[in-house]
């Protein structure tokens, strides 16, 4: 049996028995499903809250205000003067009242009052408030109808075109982030693991000597070429069991969670570049690896010079929100502090798709972003994300 296959097969079955890989494995799906499990227990042993009818006073010194008083929860109760408004709000009876000024209509003045010190009106006060007073000025003027919509004239609908015309087939939408950004993480936590496993590997064999006896019995590119192989194919299959498992908890949570989490839409090729990304990404890493075992005299030393070359923390998966945010959202302040560098958002996300460490991270935030913005630095298609990452 060809000795490279031997030692693939050796390092694959050694990597997919180890507790860690095991447990980062499973941990992603078993938490989601144990969080659909928690999330279907609290929604079957918890009650729908009632809501608190809000009580407020209104004093109409303009007359013909008296209609509509009732805005969802909250509840208006007229009072003929000031005073017994007052003695209603010290006594608690209302939470607050306003006082309709004799020349409303030439002046618009309404007084409010309350006991309470606060910054600002709230706004949902404001509204009722607003509300009530149109509903009444056009009541005996207008059709119900029309009153209800001038309270809420505007339900706007975006639609997203191709270039021909046609309805484009991914509308965009915050929930397109999700996705891409979590799948970035999660890569970039198999690659570390994958990488740090074959360095941990390497470093040990040599420390202890073992790798003379190795090379004594193989040459030293079947040894590197089956230990990488085996250790990115264990990696590969760690990343198809989340890539398979990705539909499936994503139906399960949207039939029994909704809300949010049913907006949630897997860009198109996203599962594919999933998996392209890690065989990318692996074989950088592990070319790092390799080398960064070569010049270690030990498993610690080896580790040592790997915190130096490896990513740290999440910077990677943050960095293109914050970049491509930029040329579309021009208010944002670090649009002009880039602009003061001499550098746009598009430089700046093609300088992090062209260093290794943070590449393949990287380019799965573009992936969502691409179906957040509709444009990303020019990139339409994973055909186009391609060849501006070739």
């Amino acid at each position: 049996m060809n000795k490279t296959f031997l030692i693939f097969r050796h390092e694959f079955l050694q990597t997919i028995k180890r507790k860690g890989f095991i447990i980062m494995t499973l941990i992603v799906p078993l938490g989601v499903l144990l969080a659909i499990g928690v999330s279907q227990l609290i929604s079957g042993i918890t009650e729908p809250p009632v809501e608190e009818v809000t009580t407020i006073g209104y004093v109409d010194e303009a007359g013909g205000f008296d209609q509509y008083t009732t805005h969802g929860n909250i509840e208006l109760v007229r009072f003929n003067t000031p005073d017994e408004a007052t003695t209603a709000l010290i006594n608690g009876n209302v939470s607050e009242y306003f006082v309709i000024s004799g020349d409303y209509i030439s002046t618009g003045l309404i007084n409010r009052y309350t006991l309470e010190k606060q910054l600002e009106t709230p706004s949902a006060t404001t509204t009722v408030i607003k509300n009530f007073l149109t509903y009444n000025l056009l009541k005996d003027k207008v059709p119900p109808e029309t009153v209800n919509r001038i309270e809420s004239p505007l339900n706007l609908v975006v639609t997203r075109l191709t270039e021909t015309g046609a309805v484009a087939p991914e509308q965009g939408g915050l929930a397109n982030l999700v996705i891409p950004i979590i799948f970035g993480a999660l890569l970039a936590a198999s690659l570390a693991f994958s990488s740090s496993y074959l360095l941990q590997g390497l470093g040990a064999e040599k420390e202890n000597r073992l790798m003379e006896i190795l090379l004594s019995s193989v040459s030293t590119r079947q040894l590197i070429t089956g230990k990488v192989l085996g250790i990115g194919a264990a990696g590969l299959a760690q990343v198809a069991i989340w890539v398979a498992a990705t539909p499936l908890l994503l139906n399960l949570a949207s039939s029994s969670i909704g809300g949010f989490i049913s907006t949630i839409q897997i860009p198109p090729n996203l599962l594919a570049l999933a998996v392209v990304y890690f065989i990318l990404g692996y074989l950088v890493f592990a070319v790092l690896s390799v080398g960064v075992a070569a010049v270690s005299s030990s498993v610690r030393e080896a580790q040592g010079l790997a915190s130096i070359i490896y990513p740290v923390g999440n910077r990677a998966i943050l960095a293109p929100i914050a970049n491509h945010s930029i040329p579309k959202q021009p208010s944002l302040g670090c649009s002009q502090y880039f602009s003061l560098l001499g550098a746009g958002a598009g430089d700046i996300a093609a300088w992090l798709d062209w260093r290794p460490r943070v590449a393949t991270s990287h380019q799965h935030g573009r992936v969502g972003l691409m179906h957040y913005w509709g444009t990303v630095t020019g990139i339409e298609t994973s055909e186009d994300l391609y060849t501006d990452v070739r």
